[in-house]
């Protein structure tokens, strides 16, 4: 099975003091239903730093792995090299944002899928409908050394920009593969929402 890091390591700032990952969606609280989503496909191994205690408690009774990520305290980049570090090895990995309400099961599994379909690729990634790269990411194993020298908060973007060659888009029925909630006013938008 695909091994997938749920990156739930930062501050929330733009939140402005309250933790996004523990807004509620749907009667979950968000990183709840993340790892809910994407344990239909893959073991679960969460990035954890800051608010590492409340974050691992909204996590009780799920099966997953919390890695205490230090180098987190370094930005997203360091998430990523801490993070991927820590997973077992295999022949490829996920790398997914814990702030993605709209992403679901079915639609981690699609990429994971696209791997056989598309083996040329390195990277497997979801997409909106008119072609625009999002989350999550699939990364072949031959990638993982690349990880060891992301720095800032850039994420993986150094890495994955100059393969744009080897990457296998995989469109998603709407925008949730860039839907994501960073503010307050982002929140009040998406429950003020129709179902």
């Amino acid at each position: 099975m695909t091994p997938i890091l749920i990156l739930a390591a930062g501050l929330s700032t733009r939140m402005r003091g309250v933790d996004k990952l523990a807004q509620d969606v749907g009667g979950v609280p968000l990183l709840r239903r993340i790892v809910q989503q994407a344990a239909t496909v893959g073991p679960i191994y969460v990035a954890l730093h800051h608010r590492a205690a409340e974050r691992r408690a909204l996590l009780a009774g799920l099966d997953v792995t919390a890695l205490h990520v230090p180098e987190a305290a370094e930005g997203q980049s360091g998430t990523l090299r801490g993070g991927v570090a820590r997973l077992p090895d295999c022949a490829a990995f996920m790398v997914l944002l814990a702030d993605l309400p709209l992403l679901t099961g079915p639609d981690l599994a699609a990429v994971v899928a696209a791997r056989a379909a598309h083996p040329d690729a390195l990277i497997w990634r979801g997409a909106t409908p008119d072609g625009r790269p999002g989350h999550p990411l699939l990364f072949d194993a031959s990638l993982r050394p690349g990880f060891a020298a992301l720095s800032g908060d850039d994420g993986g973007a150094a890495l994955v920009r100059p393969l744009r060659h080897r990457t296998h888009l995989v469109p998603f029925a709407d925008d949730r593969a860039l839907f994501d909630l960073d503010t307050p006013e982002a929140w009040a938008a998406f429950r003020a929402r129709p179902d």
